[in-house]
């Protein structure tokens, strides 16, 4: 069974992964440094972590599996659930994968360097309704094709490893 794990503390679209995780069926960890609230639905479960740095993360590392869906802006925390299989998107819908996720950390990097030496002052663009919406549609295409994958594993015959087929 496909699980969905959410770095809760800053999602600003959990409200979606449950509605699409209840259409599906799937269950869903929400990820937490302190106590949020969630839906009273049996698929849906809040786990509490400690308040130490990459707690959260490394709850979620420790715990998703091939083919599971991870919702995080972390992208070490993305590179680590791509090494054990998992599908992994971002809040605004960005699905990172194998081929995607260096160019991803380089970029991360660069620009924490590029903070460090006081060149750049700005955060991330702001979330806007084009981003739920575009989560919402990739939420669906890789849960697509994470359902795929299982149904090609149990038949034996497997063909390419794209988060969207």
């Amino acid at each position: 069974m496909i699980k969905i794990y959410v770095d809760a503390d800053a999602c600003p679209v959990k409200n979606e992964v449950f509605r699409v995780a209840l259409r599906y069926g799937l269950k869903v960890y929400v990820v937490a440094n302190s106590m949020l609230r969630i839906p009273q639905e049996e698929l849906f479960e809040l786990v509490i972590v400690n308040e130490q740095s990459d707690a959260a993360d490394d709850w979620i590392a420790e715990h998703v599996n091939a083919n599971d869906v991870a919702v995080s802006a972390d992208i070490p925390l993305a590179a680590r659930c791509l090494e054990k299989g998992a599908r992994m998107l971002d809040p605004k819908g960005r699905v990172f994968t194998e081929d995607s996720i260096g160019a991803a950390l380089a970029s991360r990097d660069f620009l924490a360097y590029l903070r460090d030496m006081g060149n750049i002052t700005g955060g991330p663009a702001p979330f806007e309704k084009r981003d739920r919406s575009r989560f919402l549609q990739r939420l669906d295409d890789v849960i697509q094709a994470a359902l795929k994958a299982m149904r090609c594993n149990a038949q034996g015959r497997c063909g390419s490893r794209s988060p969207y087929a």
